[in-house]
């Protein structure tokens, strides 16, 4: 008798085995989880993240680290992402220049459409159209002219060749008649801005903000149909003399294809957690950034806003003819 009772109680020790295993398989997240940033640290994508990670990692139970890889407008970055293991220990910063104008500009490795699965949408910024403190101008209107009276002498500085600052830059261009140099950054280049090395921007409004704030560059106006509450005396294109040349950078985090849906979940959960925290929201919104509404911050709304975005600037772009240099 005691022989057969050691034997079945064996049988269902043994029979409960996977199952605990399958048990402790299903745990996520039991490590580090690493988001990849596709440009250098400092810059608006990586304050962003490294903001909401600070919070994310309370309700994820484990540490969230930052990889900064930058270079070529994002595409290196971008591509370590979309070619990451699918478990969910490999997040991705994407934007409207990763994940929409590099789409239209260049020949890429990867898709930007199919090779990611949308986690969540973060905040937008409308671009703020900057430059240095020595430009002899005082509003919008007297900063065209000046750019027209010296055409291809001033310096614009961008994300990179195709990124979204170069397409403002160029979009400019065309709606003022003004001519002027771009020079590709691998990240910002609001330092050399800040220092009189080159003579523009038309950047994010959490990069540019700061230091407009601080006297350090002058704004001209803000790419929105409205004016920001954070900084209402900066006039909008519209009052200033650029009527509808709107420009607004949004944000989100994807996983590589074939990140699991529970998974997805939970980091769209620990997401939407960090961006309803008021410590966070407060420092976002300092940063000139707009925290998207509850209901545009799941996986399916993210999907369908990346692909109107698109679908919206893709047929603008090559009708414009931007192409990589």
């Amino acid at each position: 008798m005691r022989r057969r009772e050691l034997l079945l109680g064996s049988l269902a020790l043994a029979a409960t085995l996977p199952f605990a295993a399958s048990a402790t398989a299903q745990v996520y997240p039991s490590r580090p989880i690493t988001i990849i940033v596709p440009f250098p640290a400092g810059g608006p994508s990586d304050v962003l993240t490294r903001i909401l990670a600070e919070r994310m990692r309370v309700s994820l139970g484990q540490p969230v680290i930052i990889d900064n890889v930058g270079g070529a407008a994002g595409r290196t970055g971008t591509g370590r992402i979309a070619r990451a293991a699918p478990d969910g220990y490999t997040l991705g910063h994407g934007s409207a220049g990763t994940h929409m104008a590099n789409g239209a500009v260049y020949t890429l490795n990867y898709d930007v459409l199919n090779d990611f699965e949308p986690v969540s949408l973060l905040a937008d910024t409308p671009q703020l159209i900057v430059a240095k403190k020595a430009i002899p101008a005082n509003d919008l209107l007297g900063l065209i002219a000046w750019l027209k009276a010296n055409p291809d002498k001033a310096s614009m500085g961008t994300s990179g060749v195709g990124g979204y600052s170069h397409l403002a830059g160029v979009f400019f261009q065309k709606q003022t008649g003004t001519r002027f140099q771009f020079v590709p950054y691998r990240g910002t280049a609001m330092q050399d801005l800040v220092s009189g090395q080159i003579d523009l921007m038309i950047d994010q409004t959490s990069n540019a903000l700061p230091q407009v704030r601080s006297g350090n560059i002058k704004a001209f106006a803000v790419a929105a149909k409205a004016r920001l509450a954070e900084a209402p005396e900066i006039p909008t294109v519209d009052e200033a003399g650029l009527p509808g040349f709107h420009f607004s950078h949004w944000y989100a985090f994807f996983a590589p294809k074939g990140t699991p849906r529970t998974i997805i979940d939970k980091l769209n959960a620990a997401t939407v957690e960090a961006v309803a925290n008021p410590a966070v929201r407060t420092r976002l919104i300092d940063l000139g950034l707009k925290i998207v509404p509850r209901e545009q911050q799941t996986p399916e709304a993210l999907a369908s806003y990346h692909k109107a975005d698109i679908e919206k600037w893709w047929p603008i772009v090559k009708a414009a003819g931007i192409k990589a240099e």
